[in-house]
């Protein structure tokens, strides 16, 4: 008997010293490594090919295994995307974690360095003769092709309706962005008389001819031998920007002809419309300012003022890491940069995570969570084109004709504490939900910085784009963009805790949250957000913006310090509630308007945009009757005309005006008005706290107050 007890004794020790010794299996990966090695962190894999062949190996077994592979500090460079599927899934006890080995400087470039020492001083008179003279000392140069570096990429049209594409071929000197270099410097100019508006696919017209217009500036002069010269600016619309290669330079009668069209064409007049030039030798004028030539292979760069300590180029055109139907794999603290396109696609699975991560220096977004679709054949405002995977092509203008597309993004996937900036094309396009069934994706960007997102398309390509069902932005901060922070689309999203600002600081007709001309999308939430120093000098810019008969939002607790010239627009749509706010410093906090019975009518038509939505997600019937009841009787109640936006109990400080609607068009409740900012803890520092005493809980005792301290980034 006591055989038999020491037996099972020894046979429970044996196991629970084997369970132990399986429960966390970790191999380590180092620019010094090797691929022929075991993978310890004596002997480190060379690649993250080899450690994933590692790690699928242990996944095969089935052991119940937490898995965990460690970069060491280096760079790692990749030739082509890693492709994650899901054999290299996880499980929520046992996931699979890709790290830096504590917390070393790891690197996931898509391009490739170059020394230092490979950049000299130009010699080629010629050359000198063209680069200005101020400058020709500090200019450096770099033979590509002797490095072995042959690919440029195509410098390619770009702006509104264009597609999402990567970036040509782009310098990072010490980890920072370069710039073509352009003229202005820092500045636009106006655009001269229009003689020729070229082509306009808006209106039908796909002739593809460019347009035709007077410059009345002399610097062109010293542009003649220059032979691909692009131009960009707002054409037409504020809130269309536009990228196009010159066609014709005529010196002689100051003209510009470009060699493609603007959706729009032409225009000038407005203190908007205006231009700069880019990709000129003859203007690198300042540090950060670059030029290719694609035929010599030459490039030569102004250097940084502070020195030069490194030289990347950006080679990689797909994702650097792609996850496709992967579940459970979670990737920290790796930056990812010095790419032509994105830093990371996920596409299905569920609860993936990326977490304390940098992506920056990126031709194409951050992270993106769904599908795309192929590229339009033809620059259009909507229509058609293939689903795609690992790339975005003509999403945004997809959606016009496809509103219940469905990206196939997955569930639980979550972006936190991560950093996005630097970027080409916008920052996180965040999808995942179903808009036919109204299940959510919850997918979520949480806890990050997303700035400066905007390097080569300014308008429509945004910090965050989130579309399906049920996705989810908290306490972000989300700055310096030229255009929206944030593109909506879809049902049921919860934007909170969030601090965007500087956003909207060109262009014109825009706002930093952005959604319209669908009534379908119901159900989002804005809440506990602070939105300050939205706006320019010269636009009609919103903080928040319902265009075009969007309705359906609840927007509350929210503070507007500074938030644009018309803080909120409601354009014609019905139920936007607006409670618990504060609006200081706005010169018109709320624009009502009933479009729908004007100018925007024909959306109301018969099979029209409105109708068509409304049906394609079968409105009459659940979910949607059941969930937004007061859309059933949508076409019988004046659709044209804008009822139940409830505004009220909101707080109105040193506001000019508070609102321009008719009466008819929302009720106009409760608010406290005053010019007292004592009532805010620190108001000359931007610390909007209610005070726990202050007048306005006397006066609109149902005023809650606002968590302030819980917005925007937390440690």
């Amino acid at each position: 008997m006591k055989y038999f007890f020491y037996l099972i004794s020894f046979q429970l020790l044996f196991l629970f010293s084997y369970s132990q010794k399986e429960t966390s299996r970790i191999f380590y990966v180092s620019p010094s490594g090797a691929d022929t090695n075991p993978g310890t962190i004596d002997k480190p894999f060379a690649s993250i090919e080899k450690a994933r062949a590692a790690v699928s190996i242990i996944l095969k077994k089935q052991m119940n295994t937490a898995i965990k592979v460690y970069f060491r500090a280096g760079n790692y460079f990749f030739k082509r995307s890693v492709i994650l599927d899901s054999l290299d899934s996880g499980t929520e006890q046992y996931p699979v974690i890709y790290a830096a080995y504590n917390n070393e400087a790891v690197s996931f470039s898509g391009g490739v360095t170059i020394p230092v020492k490979n950049a000299t001083n130009i010699k080629d008179e010629a050359i000198l003769l063209r680069v200005p003279a101020t400058a020709k000392n500090s200019i450096l140069q770099i033979d590509l092709k002797k490095m072995g570096v042959t690919n440029y990429g195509t410098l390619m049209p770009r702006g509104f309706a264009r597609p999402y594409q990567p970036a040509p071929m782009e310098l990072f000197c010490n980890a920072n962005t370069m710039h073509l270099a352009r003229y202005p410097n820092d500045s636009l100019i106006p655009l001269g008389k229009v003689l020729d508006k070229g082509s306009i696919p808006r209106d039908g017209d796909f002739s593809h001819r460019g347009g035709k217009f007077l410059f009345s500036i002399d610097e062109p002069n010293r542009w003649d031998k220059a032979k691909d010269i692009w131009i960009s600016g707002f054409f037409r619309y504020g809130y269309a920007d536009d990228a196009v290669q010159i066609a014709d330079l005529d010196l002689k009668n100051k003209t510009i002809t470009t060699k493609q069209e603007t959706l729009y064409g032409f225009e000038s007049g407005k203190i908007f419309q205006r231009w700069f030039a880019y990709n000129l030798l003859e203007e690198i004028d300042e540090p950060g300012e670059y030029y290719i030539d694609r035929t010599s292979g030459i490039l030569y760069f102004y250097p940084p003022k502070e020195g030069l300590n490194s030289i990347d180029v950006s080679i990689l055109e797909e994702p650097i890491i792609q996850f496709l139907n992967t579940s459970y794999i979670h990737f920290s603290n790796i930056n990812f940069e010095s790419s032509r396109g994105m830093g990371v696609y996920i596409e299905k699975g569920k609860n993936n995570s990326i977490d304390r991560c940098v992506f920056r220096n990126l031709g194409l977004v951050g992270v993106c969570i769904g599908k795309g679709v192929e590229p339009f054949e033809n620059l259009s405002h909507e229509g058609e084109s293939p689903v795609a995977s690992a790339k975005l092509g003509s999403l945004n203008n997809y959606f016009y004709n496809h509103t219940t597309h469905n990206r196939e993004a997955g569930t639980g996937h979550i972006i936190s504490n991560c950093e996005i900036y630097n970027t080409g094309t916008g920052g996180v396009s965040l999808s995942g939900g179903n808009r036919l069934t109204l299940e959510k994706g919850n997918n979520q960007v949480v806890n990050c910085k997303i700035h400066d997102f905007n390097r080569l398309d300014r308008s429509y390509k945004v910090g965050i784009n989130i579309d399906g069902v049920g996705n989810v932005i908290r306490n972000c901060e989300i700055y310096n963009s030229p255009g929206s922070a944030i593109l909506l689309h879809g049902n049921e999203h919860i934007i909170e805790y969030n601090s965007i600002h500087h956003a909207v600081t060109d262009g014109d007709d825009m706002g930093s949250i952005y959604y319209g001309r669908d009534p379908s999308e119901f159900g989002n939430k804005i809440r506990y957000n602070f939105f300050h120093h939205i706006g320019n000098s010269h636009g009609t810019i919103m903080a928040v913006y319902h265009d075009d008969g969007a309705c359906g939002m609840e927007v509350t607790g929210n503070i507007f310090f500074k938030a644009g010239s018309r803080t909120v627009m409601i354009g014609g749509g019905n139920d936007n509630v607006y409670r618990n706010n504060i609006f200081i410093d706005c010169p018109m906090a709320f624009h009502l308007d009933n479009r729908l019975q004007g100018w925007a009518k024909s959306s109301l038509d018969k099979k029209g945009i409105f109708e068509t939505r409304m049906a394609v997600v079968n409105y009459k019937q659940p979910p949607y009757s059941t969930a937004y009841p007061k859309l059933v009787n949508y076409f019988e109640d004046m659709p044209g005309l804008p009822k139940r936006n409830f505004i009220e109990n909101n707080a109105f400080v040193n506001v000019k005006m508070i609102h321009n609607g008719n009466a008819q068009w929302s009720y106009i409740g409760k608010m406290y008005v005053t010019c007292n900012e004592s009532i805010f803890e620190d108001a000359a520092n931007m610390n909007f706290q209610l005070k726990p005493g202050a007048e306005i809980f006397k006066v609109m005792p149902e005023f809650k107050s606002i968590p302030f301290y819980k917005i925007g980034i937390q440690k």
